[in-house]
């Protein structure tokens, strides 16, 4: 059975989350039964299946990301948090 696709809000919806230095800010849930990025209230909460073992919760956020941005994943890069629900990724432009 394969899994479903990933809830993924509109690009331009979490576009509008970034801030003006180009950085976003999201909450992360490890270790989820579904993947999906959420907009609540401007706050982003992203939910990954991987656990957060050797960075590979990281890896998957950053690959929902690159998704959900219709963006290459050498584009965004992780800039604080790599330990923490909380982190902060900076997203290059266009």
């Amino acid at each position: 059975m394969a899994r479903p696709r990933p809830d993924l809000p509109e690009a331009a919806a979490l576009r509008a989350c970034i801030d003006a230095e180009g950085c976003l800010a999201v909450r992360v849930t490890p270790g989820a039964r579904e993947q999906s990025i959420t907009i609540t209230g401007g706050s982003v909460q992203v939910k990954v299946r991987a656990v957060p073992d050797k960075g590979a919760a990281n890896a998957a956020v950053l690959a929902l990301l690159s998704e959900a941005l219709d963006t290459a994943p050498t584009r965004i890069t992780l800039l604080r948090g790599g330990t923490s629900r909380q982190k902060l990724f900076r997203v290059d432009g266009d």
